[in-house]
């Protein structure tokens, strides 16, 4: 599956991948309308809205860009119907031949990380039949267990040819407080990128591992140095947009050969219609919206590169 990403990456000339993460704060009032107008005020119609919501911003956008990334916290705080939304929206996305990068940061031991990582880029056996529970290509993983907690996750990930994004500097305020602290001299973080090099190069697919690592667009000098300590592995970078992340930030999470990073905005493509520079849409275009913020990503991205590589 990392064969196919990179290959989708120089196809679109965009390292970009669109974060599904819907509130329902985020959905225009006529989608919330219909929705609870078909399903009622309930669980339900907060997932048939949610639906809805994704289904037309995917219309806008799969055509620009390689991937997807639903955030399954916010499917699962609308229960069973809100799974059954994250379940429909990934098939649909597949239908759209993108890739799906589901972020579940999973993290366990034993059989409890070989049930997340069969439920979600493997396989589970009923009887004498096989499924695919959810079925994304990569997934997000928490190493903070070590390597009994990443082990399973990569084992699914040889069988299946699927992916993993393991965490290693995230993009929020107080990631510091336990991954920037000294060991040996060295922040927490820099240990972690070494083993994820490690498992990497366990994994491997064509120029690029199947194992890669997330870190945060909003620490870019941080992001430098583990580039040269993981040169193999994809890296998942949040925190563009919203979070204060621009396209000169990037340049460093990128190798020489223009790839090895996907850069993901949320609410900034998501949410557009309701950035001032959007606002022209309105609520009623938001697909509109989201696909206009998408290819200023892609021109900020590509400047930024141009000019640095």
């Amino acid at each position: 599956m990392i064969n196919k990403l990179t290959v989708k990456i120089q196809k679109t000339h965009a390292p970009i991948v669109v974060g599904l993460d819907p509130m329902l704060d985020y959905i225009p009032e006529h989608i919330q309308k219909k929705a609870f107008q078909e399903k009622g005020e309930t669980l339900e119609g907060a997932a048939e809205a949610i639906w809805q919501f994704n289904k037309e911003i995917v219309d806008y956008t799969w055509d620009l860009i390689p991937a997807v990334k639903p955030q399954i916290a916010m499917y699962e705080q609308f229960g069973i119907p809100g799974l059954a939304a994250f379940k429909k929206t990934v098939d649909y996305c597949h239908e759209k031949d993108l890739v799906v990068i589901g972020d579940v940061k999973r993290g366990d031991i034993g059989s409890t990380s070989a049930a997340y990582a069969a439920g979600h880029i493997g396989t589970v056996t009923v009887g004498s039949q096989a499924y695919h529970p959810f079925d994304e290509d990569f997934i997000t993983v928490n190493p903070y267990l070590g390597t009994d907690g990443v082990k399973p996750f990569a084992e699914v990930c040889r069988k299946e040819q699927k992916g993993l994004f393991i965490l290693v500097k995230t993009s929020n305020p107080s990631s510091g407080e336990f991954q920037d602290r000294l060991i040996d001299g060295r922040p927490l973080y820099e240990h972690v990128g070494e083993k994820v090099a490690q498992w990497s190069a366990e994994c491997m697919g064509e120029s690029y591992s199947y194992i890669g690592a997330v870190v945060g667009a909003t620490y870019p000098e941080m992001g430098k140095v583990l580039r040269k300590i993981m040169p193999k592995s994809y890296i998942l970078v949040p925190g563009y947009g919203a979070q204060g992340g621009k396209g000169a930030d990037l340049v460093h999470f990128f190798n020489e050969d223009g790839l090895g990073a996907i850069v993901n905005s949320s609410r900034g493509i998501i949410a557009a219609y309701k950035q001032e520079a959007y606002a022209k849409f309105g609520p009623e275009h938001f697909g509109e919206a989201s696909r206009a913020a998408v290819e200023d990503m892609r021109k900020d991205i590509d400047g930024a590169l141009q000019s640095a590589l």
